[in-house]
């Protein structure tokens, strides 16, 4: 029996079939298309869309399950024709129509990803470099990672001591919610801290 995730996934690979890809991959930083295949990479791994019937795939590693699919469809899907970023950086609850899952954001995004880094600067800005992250000034790590090509995003960490508990927030462009769907960018937050946690070798304290 098909999941929910694995239903909606197949309602939204027909809804990207219905979409003209010339322009998604003009309007869309980092997407190709190639004669049967659409690429693109996600937090450092690449994929391809079968072009023909909508089909993901990825390499060894990256085999996308029904979850991460519909995430991708989504950004094909609710792209904004003229999306740019704004230059302007804010926390979540100050992303467009965020603030109803702000709390969650925090619980389920903000708590694990400080607990897993707790006591783990030097692992956490050599999983950041690996994944390409630019150093920022904020925090005692901070890093500007690629999600898709066309969505930065920044990831700030304050460790914790006998005092204070770690601390992390992550930043999204204002116009995030340009590119893909706001709910969307959850998972765009839980999954670069699980892609951090993976190249540092750790395991995620908490449940997104």
């Amino acid at each position: 029996m098909l999941s929910n995730y694995e239903k909606l996934s197949e309602i939204w690979r027909e809804k990207f079939m219905q979409l003209d890809q010339s322009t998604f991959a003009r309007k869309l930083l980092g997407v190709r298309l190639e004669k049967e295949q659409v690429l693109f990479s996600y937090f450092g791994r690449n994929y391809r869309i079968n072009r023909f019937n909508g089909e993901i795939s990825g390499e060894s590693k990256s085999v996308p399950d029904a979850k991460l699919k519909l995430l991708f469809y989504n950004l094909f899907w609710y792209s904004k024709e003229g999306a740019k970023l704004s230059g302007h950086w804010v926390p979540f609850r100050q992303v467009k129509n965020a603030s109803p899952f702000g709390p969650a954001f925090e619980t389920h995004v903000l708590k694990p990803f400080a607990r897993t880094f707790n006591g783990q600067l030097a692992n956490l800005e050599e999983a950041a470099e690996k994944l390409g992250g630019t150093k920022l000034r904020q925090g005692d790590a901070g890093y500007q990672i690629s999600s898709f090509d066309c969505i930065p995003i920044q990831f700030l960490f304050w460790d914790g001591d006998d005092e204070f508990e770690a601390q992390a927030n992550i930043l999204f462009d204002y116009s995030v919610t340009d590119f893909i769907h706001v709910e969307s960018t959850v998972s765009l937050a839980s999954d670069g801290v699980a892609r951090l946690a993976e190249e540092a070798g750790l395991q995620v304290i908490g449940n997104f």
